[in-house]
């Protein structure tokens, strides 16, 4: 049985109380009531239909289980906050959130629980071998990804046809690209960096397709200086396609929506962005939308890309991890995954899930099929002090790029702050 959104239920202990003689009476012929296994879920989804999903799920394996499962979902942004103390002082079986360095600070402090277990017994790393990484400290799991935002190029076909442009392969080709796009009046690249977190997406590619992954993820724990000389040609690259009118001009004046804008409205001929971007196309557009994984740089690195992957956990104070795990197992499987999934047009983490009609969600799992490790997001995978510290010169850098060596610096006491 299932109770939801925070509805109460009889305590193991009462039932049992006050049903202690019926179970007596009962013992030889009847087996034991196995609802009186519970299991607590806390959920932070916005989208209706997906918590709709969830509970659909958590309700069937209830049933199947013989457990009593409650579903409680938290406004995702409140949950930010709520997590850090409901881990401490009351944690349910079950909670959703976010892999990389967000789980990486909950496992340090000793608040998700390992399941390595289950990752060896259910074969997990033969269909998550790309993101396993993500929930991965210390050799060991300690959560499982769900989904996530595979971050990369869009374009219009339509708008390719009409000004002569192809897709670049190369580095070299974005500059190509912006001649043609000039010419045609429009914006090679278009991107809104009031926000700042853009910058990020941009910087991140840069530096994997240069530097490549393990560098990378060196870099986010704040192990690598930031005047480190291998950022140079990082920064150097990134220099000459601001000098050369790459980016939408002013983009400090525009948040992400007003830039996708542009590429709907064939003022703007690419943009790097997640694959959300189809929310700001029109149903009948979807059609001419196209994507692109960022072009290599540096020949023979392997495919590295940014793919932001929500995660669920079993806390290390839960009540009924065996239970727990027994959900999980239910939770990842194909089938479930999808259809928890679905709503948000998320990528899935597990490469062996079935996918609908989203054109734009195969042309994102079609690309993954090709890559050989994931980061999750500049913010994500840095310590959040940090980050602000460089999403904010990243801002700054596009802007003024002559004042690099300034910036860095600046980037650089935040992380000799932080890491030492």
């Amino acid at each position: 049985m299932i109770f939801l959104n925070g509805r109460t239920h009889m305590s193991r202990r009462n039932f049992l109380a006050t049903t202690g003689s019926i179970l007596a009476a009962t013992a030889l012929t009847t087996p034991a009531i196995a609802q009186t296994r519970q299991l607590t879920i806390i959920s932070n989804r916005g989208n209706a239909d997906q918590r709709k999903a969830l509970e659909t799920i958590a309700s069937a394996f209830g049933k199947e289980a013989g457990v009593t499962v409650s579903v409680n979902n938290m406004d995702h942004e409140a949950h930010k906050t709520a997590i850090r103390n409901y881990l401490v002082t009351s944690p349910p079986d079950i909670c959703f959130w976010f892999s990389g360095s967000r789980m990486r600070s909950f496992v340090d402090r000793g608040l998700f629980d390992d399941i390595s277990d289950l990752v060896v017994r259910e074969n997990y790393a033969d269909v998550i071998a790309h993101t396993l990484g993500s929930v991965t400290v210390g050799g060991k799991q300690y959560g499982l990804p769900t989904g996530g935002i595979l971050w990369g190029l869009f374009y219009r076909q339509d708008t390719f046809d009409q000004h002569g442009l192809t897709p670049p392969k190369t580095f070299d080709d974005f500059f190509t690209l912006a001649q043609k796009s000039r010419a045609g009046g429009i914006v090679p690249m278009s991107i809104g960096t009031k926000d700042q977190w853009p910058c990020g997406g941009w910087f991140d590619h840069m530096n994997l397709r240069i530097n490549g992954l393990q560098h990378h993820m060196d870099l986010m724990a704040g192990k690598i200086k930031y005047t480190d000389g291998s950022l140079k040609d990082v920064f150097d690259r990134w220099e000459a396609l601001i000098k050369a009118d790459f980016f939408t001009p002013n983009s400090t004046s525009f948040a992400w929506d007003p830039a996708a804008a542009a590429l709907v409205q064939k003022k703007a001929a690419m943009m790097d962005l997640g694959n959300f971007i189809k929310y700001a196309f029109p149903a009948e557009d979807l059609s001419q939308v196209r994507f692109l994984p960022f072009p290599e740089i540096k020949s023979g690195l392997e495919q590295y890309e940014d793919f932001s992957v929500d995660s669920i956990h079993i806390p290390s104070g839960a009540k009924n991890k065996d239970v727990g795990r027994e959900f999980l197992a239910y939770f990842y499987k194909p089938e479930n995954l999808s259809t928890y999934l679905a709503p948000e047009g998320n990528v899935p983490a597990r490469s062996d899930c079935p996918i609908g009609n989203d054109p734009i969600l195969k042309m994102a799992v079609d690309a993954m099929k090709t890559v050989k490790g994931t980061a999750q997001y500049y913010d994500r995978d840095s310590d959040p002090d940090l980050a602000q510290a460089g999403l904010k010169g990243f801002q700054e850098f596009m802007v003024r790029p002559e004042r690099r060596d300034n910036i860095l610096a600046q980037i650089e006491r935040a992380r000799a702050r932080i890491h030492g």
